[in-house]
């Protein structure tokens, strides 16, 4: 059998980590990349193929795509778009700039990517595109607007993809994870620290009784309904392997009851259970 590759982002620690060493030790070929040279290092030291690809910079994505069809003469069976940021804060706090930089990474860069390895997979005729979006993909919390906007948009834009290429062999498939035990909450604190001025905030409060108590958290005990970056993993094999994949994959309890509240609630029902989050 033709051994399958993968072309995945954001590995250098939580689910991108966690996903490419599994499907690695399940016979894959897998590309896993990171936006920083050492953490790219330390996966090959491991045993893994990694370079570099910054969602940040077009032509990190052009290189990174350049290299993986070089190792595969031009074909590739799977893409698993992974990486992202958060920066905490209020809507009213963020500053436009923090706004260009997150959409460059999280929405723009994907898509880049997605369209650099089309070709290849409709000249081959078959393969997977694996979105990883989250609960706040469809649902909004209070100081996650960036993030949330994000995601919203990368599902709008995944859906769009899906429809276009219904009628094509190319399988479009979003990931929505809700509490993951994964190192978001501890990346997005520089994050939060270069782009928030919260001290002069007109909601101050909001940040020293809510927001920088969870984002500075330091306990050991679980989240309700959160869960291992294995248990994304088992759903990203499924999409890959299976010969009828799922459009979409919710990932936690919280995810599946935030996917009913939203069907079977109104939206000021909605916002009170938010509210008391």
């Amino acid at each position: 059998m033709k051994e399958k590759t993968i072309l995945i982002t954001g590995c250098s620690s939580g689910i991108g980590y966690d996903v490419a060493h599994t499907l690695s030790k399940r016979g894959w070929r897998v590309f896993a990349t990171c936006r920083l040279e050492k953490d790219c290092i330390r996966l090959r030291n491991e045993g893994l193929e990694s370079f570099r690809l910054d969602y940040s910079c077009e032509k990190s994505i052009q290189t990174a795509v350049d290299e993986t069809f070089k190792r595969t003469n031009g074909t590739l069976d799977a893409l698993y778009n992974n990486g992202a940021y958060a920066i905490p804060g209020l809507v009213q706090d963020i500053p436009r700039e923090a706004y260009r930089a997150i959409f460059e990474v999280n929405l723009f860069g994907y898509f880049d990517l997605i369209n650099k390895i089309m070709p290849s997979m409709h000249n081959q005729g078959y393969g997977r595109i694996i979105n990883c979006s989250s609960i706040l993909g469809f649902t909004a919390i209070e100081g996650r607007g960036a993030y949330n906007a994000t995601k919203f948009a990368m599902e709008g834009l995944t859906d769009t993809l899906r429809l276009e290429l219904r009628n094509s062999s190319i399988k479009i498939i979003l990931i929505e994870p809700g509490p993951i035990t994964a190192s978001i909450r501890i990346n997005s604190q520089p994050h939060f620290e270069k782009w928030i001025n919260w001290k002069d905030s007109s909601n101050y409060i909001f940040y020293e009784k809510k927001l920088i108590p969870r984002l500075y958290s330091t306990k050991n005990t679980l989240d309700f309904g959160e869960l291992p970056a294995a248990a994304v993993t088992q759903k990203i094999i499924h999409a890959l392997e299976s010969k009828n994949p799922s459009p979409r994959y919710y990932v936690t309890v919280p995810t599946f009851i935030a996917g009913v509240c939203n069907r079977l609630f109104s939206t000021r029902i909605l916002d009170w259970i938010k509210s008391k989050i």
